[in-house]
């Protein structure tokens, strides 16, 4: 049987150097017989040359346009804007199944096209788990911004955090962080709340990783239902929990409204501040690396909070190569794509398509 074509197209979103496929992957995928053809990026977190020595085929950046028709393209992040129709078969976070803005112009470029969709968000398991994802590395990188957060804080530094960058790696973010708090005689209490979770293990491995204290709460420490006054209690609150229901929120900011309150930096790393759902109700908007704080609290007891929707992006390196490999178990699969997570996301995909 001949194995698919890969292609792995340069992303092109602003700062995003993610990839779903790394060099390591693609010659796992070489060495099952498939065809790998990787585009040259500036962005990538690997370069060209990782993907050479493992004899892929380097195309130029942008080049899936033209790629033989039986090529799948993979990408991470939306495909650029334009208007020509899709007639490939496309994995990738399309962010086209929630009514999000230009939705319909999408799935028109497809249906044009004769193309398909897989989407990532939507490749799941037969308990409707999603077989990929980051959710690990958005709390470790949450939680790490949340201690520098509060490292500059408390040293009078106003915003707290701004204009953050992406690390080279996990040991340089971390050093970087051991060298703030060296600065201070006290260490932060954290608190991480949904700390069972993959996002939630994350956040506690990186206070563990700084040997800080930290309380992890998950399902039975919560079911009492908020608002949660011992919040006040800890210096830093990482929020790890995926809510599907409403529910009393943790905070307020009622509560948060005494003189007493420690708590300083609250890093929303679930960060669904437009859903009725959320569970920290103090905040409207998603922050960014550019501006990553918002202010909750001004005078002597300020508190900031950092809700980034896109923490894995911190430290790219270790995201995309986990995140490759938990996708690469179903990308070697995708000879048959009548068996495994393929079919289920192309009917989904086919739902959407037929309700235009």
């Amino acid at each position: 049987m001949i194995k698919p074509h890969i292609w792995l197209r340069a992303e092109t979103k602003q700062d995003e150097q993610r990839t779903a496929l790394t060099p390591n992957g693609a010659k796992q995928l070489i060495a099952a017989g498939f065809k790998v053809s990787i585009e040259q990026s500036q962005q990538n977190i690997f370069n060209d040359h990782d993907y050479r020595n493992v004899n892929c085929n380097i195309e130029a950046a942008g080049s899936w346009v033209d790629a033989p028709s039986d090529a799948i393209i993979l990408g991470l992040k939306e495909l650029p804007e334009d208007t020509f129709p899709l007639h490939h078969e496309h994995i990738y976070f399309a962010h086209a199944y929630k009514d999000q803005h230009g939705w319909q112009a999408l799935l028109n470029r497809f249906k044009e096209g004769a193309g398909k969709l897989y989407d990532l968000e939507f490749l799941v398991d037969e308990n409707n788990r999603r077989i990929a994802a980051f959710g690990y590395w958005a709390g470790f990188a949450g939680a790490a911004l949340s201690v520098q957060a509060w490292v500059n804080q408390n040293q009078e530094i106003s915003p707290p955090l701004a204009d953050v960058g992406s690390y080279a790696n996990k040991e340089t973010l971390l050093a970087d962080l051991n060298a703030g708090l060296s600065i201070s005689t006290e260490k932060p209490r954290i608190l991480v709340i949904g700390a069972k979770g993959r996002s939630g293990s994350g956040a506690a491995d990186l206070a563990k990783a700084l040997n800080l204290d930290v309380v992890e709460w998950d399902m039975a420490e919560t079911q009492k239902g908020g608002p949660f006054i011992e919040i006040n209690d800890m210096d830093i609150l990482v929020n790890c929990v995926l809510v599907n229901k409403d529910l009393p929120p943790f905070i307020t900011k009622e509560v948060l409204n005494t003189l007493t309150r420690k708590l300083a930096i609250i890093a929303d790393v679930s960060c669904d501040p437009y859903g009725s759902y959320n569970p920290l109700p103090i905040y409207q908007q998603c922050t960014t690396f550019k501006q990553p704080c918002i202010e909750i609290c001004a005078g002597n007891t300020p508190l900031n909070l950092i809700a980034i929707d896109h923490l894995p992006s911190l430290l790219p390196k270790e995201s995309s190569e986990d995140y490759g490999q938990q996708l690469l178990t179903h990308l070697l699969t995708l000879t048959d794509k009548t068996q495994g997570v393929w079919p289920k996301a192309l009917n989904l995909y086919q739902q959407k398509i037929d309700s235009i």
